[in-house]
């Protein structure tokens, strides 16, 4: 689907018709069109795309998806085909979202409010809606983001309102941080851009996604650590994006610029010489007034050299020399190095994990997303893959009754997958 060209299509098949039997099921009538926004796995480049810097994403064929009918009401009716995750309803008036509870809806309630300012939309029409999905909650593969962009272009479709894909991009990613997520604009990015069959650089200020190919030869692994970790629900993730835009200020001091108005490591960043009250109010989030001690070096020191692997990453892509597996992997190695040891965002499990996959024949393992849990990515030759997987099973799924319980739907092989697309009720 192109929100700028209208293009929609018609279908009927298996993965919505269990979702038209919910919503036929839950609000009496037929939905009046579909929406799917798709997970993303992060192949290199984590926690930089908040400082500036260009990250190297793709989308994966686990989305969200969410069946919708449209009415006068003035009112919103979410239902999820999880049971796990309760109904809500709320008028479309009054799109308040507790910071203190991330609850599923109101990532859903992000993306309708985020449209709705943008464009000044008043009244905002009303909408029954279902939603399902196959993205792993807090796996770091980006389920949050994906309903925050399903939920805006329903919004955009249910009110007749067309805008770019990457205008939506941009209102998605600023939109999240009504839930208190502090982060760049990566993940709603891809969502919206991604294109099948490749990998995308993406990089801001302008936002701009620029096709990589990726090397034949090797497949990309997700294997979940099965340690769910909610961005929203603790501080680790906000801590990390004050401690950068902390180092950026005082980076920019010590060169004499203005650091006033520096928040990101990009813009070169700061002894700051202001009071408590301005440094809270300028550089602090809400969840990190606590903490009394930053580690600003450290965090800098992996948002330089990440965003260096990044582009290096795309080099040997782009140049597909023979040993260009190898040195793809190796890239994904230090990147795991990094997150590890200067970020400090991985966890045992992790580690773990990233060793299990590099016995079983990975080339190169790291963690991806935010991390404190979720997934792994490897990358693994495609003579050895059915070993690779053999391996993985045995060593970190099925010695462990809780892991063996999730495996299969922790361990899989992805591609490249499309962005997110409007589909007509047939």
């Amino acid at each position: 689907f192109h929100t700028d060209g209208k293009k929609k299509h018609t279908v009927e098949t298996t993965k919505f018709r269990k979702l038209k039997e919910r919503f036929v099921e839950k609000f009496g009538e037929p939905p009046l069109f579909y929406a799917c926004a798709p997970g993303r796995v992060n192949l290199i480049g984590e926690h930089i795309d908040y400082c500036g810097y260009a990250v190297l994403p793709m989308a994966i064929e686990q989305s969200i998806l969410a069946a919708v009918s449209v009415n006068d009401t003035q009112s919103i009716q979410l239902a999820n085909v999880n049971p796990q995750y309760k109904d809500f309803a709320v008028s479309s008036e009054e799109l308040q979202i507790d910071r203190t509870n991330p609850q599923w809806y109101y990532y859903y309630l992000c993306g309708v409010r985020g449209v709705k300012e943008h464009l000044g939309l008043a009244p905002l029409a009303g909408m029954k809606c279902v939603v399902d999905g196959t993205v792993p909650p807090s796996s770091g593969l980006s389920s949050s983001s994906a309903l925050v962009c399903c939920a805006g272009l329903v919004t955009l479709e249910a009110n007749n309102k067309m805008l770019s894909k990457v205008e939506l991009a941009e209102i998605c990613a600023r939109c999240e941080r009504y839930i208190g997520t502090e982060g760049g604009g990566m993940d709603q990015s891809i969502s919206f851009l991604a294109e099948e069959g490749t990998a995308k650089l993406i990089e801001f200020n302008p936002l701009r996604a620029v096709d990589v190919k990726l090397p034949d030869g090797a497949v990309f692994v997700i294997a979940n650590c099965c340690v769910e970790m909610n961005k929203a629900a603790t501080s680790h993730f906000n801590i990390r994006v004050v401690e950068c835009r902390l180092a950026a200020k005082l980076l920019a001091k010590r060169r004499g610029l203005d650091w006033s108005c520096v928040q990101r490591l990009k813009e070169v960043c700061q002894t700051l010489g202001v009071s408590l009250e301005q440094l809270r109010d300028g550089v602090l989030s809400a969840n990190t007034q606590h903490v009394t001690h930053f580690k600003l070096h450290q965090r800098a020191q992996h948002v330089y050299s990440e965003a260096a692997r990044v582009l290096r990453f795309r080099e040997v892509c782009e140049a597909a020399p023979d040993d260009s597996i190898r040195q793809l992997g190796l890239l994904m190695q230090q990147s795991h190095t990094s997150c590890r040891d200067l970020y400090e965002c991985s966890c045992p499990e992790l580690d773990q994990l990233v060793r299990t996959c590099l016995k079983a024949g990975a080339v190169g393992s790291r963690l991806t997303g935010a991390g404190w849990g979720g997934c792994t990515v490897s990358m693994v030759p495609v003579d050895k893959l059915e070993a690779f997987l053999q391996e993985v099973r045995k060593s970190y799924y099925t010695s462990d009754p809780r892991r063996a319980a999730l495996e299969k739907h922790s361990l899989f092989v992805t591609k490249p997958g499309g962005g997110a697309a409007l589909f007509l009720e047939a």
